[in-house]
């Protein structure tokens, strides 16, 4: 199979590449610098190519999937995970900082799936994968922006994987926990602090994460493992939580919102016209 991986230059991008080229697929991988490109070919000449690639570029990403599916080859497999972390408490964090996590988050992904789509839809075959993060599904404390772009990356697949559900093509988002990555070190953005009043709440945050940053739970390679193993499912989930810190959490965080729908049940059916006719919904 031939893989279009994005952000192979380190982190979940480089393990979900080396595993794909250890099974033996091609992979064709964007980085944004000439000698990570040059690092990445290295890797298995001849099945790994390197594109250098803006993700926030449309332009560069509608043209760079054109050429792939035209000399190396069709996408089977697109894994949109290029990305990055930003931390700040959300009053502190400059809104030039959210566009600019949504810009490589949400329309980066986009786009890249928007590109990928009417090549997988006209063969009736392929699979899209999308990085997310626990923290699509959940949220802490001076992750705003991230979980923000995140929660938006979650809304478009799913919507998207309904959408192209009858043509052969399945959308898997990935929710990855704490990985041995350095997302929380060099992947991260971080906002300088401004307001004592939070200081009680995030400081500790921040110290543990930066504590926990060369030592987290997961493993890198066998989130390449599950990956290959969902593509060989007859029916591959539309979400895919990776690491027991993330299971933990997403269930507790999804156990919240339930106990706010049923809390709130009432009030809730209070709004609706008495006469009015029940819609129909997927």
């Amino acid at each position: 199979m031939l893989f279009l991986i994005t952000g192979v230059s380190s982190g979940l991008g480089r393990a979900f590449a080396q595993g794909a080229l250890d099974a033996g697929h091609t992979v064709v991988g964007t980085t944004r610098r000439e000698e990570d490109a040059m690092a990445f070919e290295a890797l298995a000449p001849g099945r790994a190519h390197a594109r250098q690639l803006d993700v926030t570029d449309d332009d560069a990403v509608f043209s760079v999937v054109g050429e792939i599916e035209t000399r190396v080859g069709p996408i089977d497999v697109l894994i949109a995970n290029a990305g990055y972390g930003h931390e700040g408490v959300f009053e502190e964090s400059p809104l030039s900082e959210l566009r600019e996590q949504f810009a490589v988050n949400v329309f980066g992904v986009a786009a890249t799936v928007q590109a990928v789509l009417p090549f997988m839809r006209k063969r009736r075959a392929g699979h899209v994968f999308a990085v997310s993060s626990m923290g699509g599904l959940m949220t802490v404390p001076g992750l705003a922006y991230y979980c923000g772009s995140k929660y938006a990356v979650e809304g478009i697949l799913e919507t998207v994987a309904k959408e192209v559900a009858d043509f052969g093509v399945h959308v898997t988002i990935i929710e990855p926990g704490s990985f041995r990555t350095d997302w929380a070190g060099r992947s991260m953005v971080r906002t300088q602090r401004s307001i004592q009043d939070y200081d009680t709440l995030f400081e500790p945050i921040r110290a543990t994460r930066q504590a926990a940053s060369g030592n987290q739970l997961g493993n890198p390679a066998k989130a390449a493992e599950a990956v290959l193993k969902v593509l060989e499912a007859e029916k591959p989930p539309v979400h895919l939580v990776l690491g027991s810190d993330a299971l933990r959490l997403v269930t507790a965080g999804r156990a919240a919102v339930d106990k706010d729908l049923h809390e709130w049940a009432e009030l809730s059916r209070s709004t609706d016209f008495p006469d009015g006719h029940q819609i129909a919904s997927n």
